[in-house]
């Protein structure tokens, strides 16, 4: 007894679906149906959403990995942290450890896996047989230095995998695996004390194509820069010395530059532990739209919570939740 085939095949739906993350825009002009590896393009951590992913100027800890490896260039302190993601497109954690040290620099080693959910494979009659698991990996090692006190720098590479598994009866041809590899480089200048500044830049998604079979059936990766700046405001400190007020806005666009999107976010804390985070992503997207966030820092442990209101999760009554516990040693 063959199994069923699906109506449409789990390739198709996936790219279809993650098709569905990225702007409207980018898709009339043909630049996604000529990219891979579009999970690349989701958001990793609860703080950079909150803050309407406006983050390469910023230092968020761990998040940086995913966004600018200059930013983790200042990190004094050893972090262990886990970002979890949970949309309509599938259930994400990311896993990272970050070691600084005063002669070598910062460390960092990273894993994110992307679960997409089990697919059934059914037979003529509609009997279950087997069950399809679409996944994608990003393992990640970088490195970030200071040069001075004001400036940072680093770069990470990349291993990228999308994997398709099947277990029970199913199709000879429905399971593949394809991987490649990338490389991120950032940086970040803080202009004070002439002025309240930071200011970031970051090329992400750098490398050959993602081949699935051959040469003929390979896409080129989502390359993505962005710059962007964060501003203190510093007239908070008239009305309380325990409240800080940053600002955020960002520019995002393809590697050749055409038609950048922007972001803007904030982040209100109060003693530097509570956090009040909003954001908004101006483009069309499963990231896209309004975004908040909460923080709360106890000791040495951090929890970060973030929620979309907009995309494709949120059309489909699941609004994306994410969540962040990072502990500093």
């Amino acid at each position: 007894m063959r199994p069923r085939r699906c109506s449409v095949r789990v390739r198709g739906a996936l790219l279809l679906a993650l098709a569905l993350l990225a702007p409207t825009r980018a898709r009339g002009q043909g630049g996604l149906a000529e990219d891979g590896a579009l999970f690349l393009l989701l958001p990793v951590g609860a703080r950079a959403v909150g803050m309407g992913q406006a983050v390469v100027a910023d230092r968020p800890g761990s998040e940086a990995v995913w966004w600018n490896p200059g930013a983790l260039a200042h990190a004094d302190k050893r972090e262990l942290a886990i970002h979890h993601s949970q949309s309509v497109v599938g259930t994400g954690d990311a896993l990272t450890l970050v070691i600084p040290s005063s002669l070598l620099g910062v460390l960092a080693i990273s894993a994110n896996i992307l679960d997409y959910g089990d697919q059934p494979v059914t037979d003529p009659q509609q009997n279950e047989v087997g069950n399809i698991v679409p996944q994608s990996f990003v393992y990640a090692a970088t490195y970030a230095t200071t040069v001075g006190d004001r400036f940072g720098a680093g770069v990470s590479y990349k291993l990228v995998q999308f994997r398709v598994g099947c277990s029970g009866i199913c199709p000879a041809d429905l399971a593949f695996s394809a991987t490649t590899s990338a490389l991120d480089v950032g940086l970040q200048y803080d202009l004070a004390p002439l002025i309240p500044v930071v200011i970031g830049a970051s090329a992400r998604n750098i490398g050959p194509r993602l081949q699935v079979k051959d040469t003929e059936q390979s896409d080129r990766l989502p390359g993505r820069v962005q710059i962007g700046a964060l501003y203190r405001v510093g007239a908070v400190d008239r009305y309380s010395k325990n409240a800080e007020l940053r600002l955020t806005g960002d520019l995002v666009d393809e590697l050749r530059v055409d038609r950048p999107s922007a972001r803007l976010g904030a982040d209100l804390s109060w003693q530097k532990r509570l956090h009040l985070r909003g954001g908004y992503v101006f483009d069309v997207g499963e990231a896209g739209g309004p975004s908040i966030g909460v923080g709360l820092s106890a000791g040495s442990l951090n929890v970060d919570i973030a929620r979309l209101f907009e995309g494709l999760s949120a059309d489909a009554g699941q609004a994306p939740t994410y969540l962040s516990l990072s502990y500093l040693f």
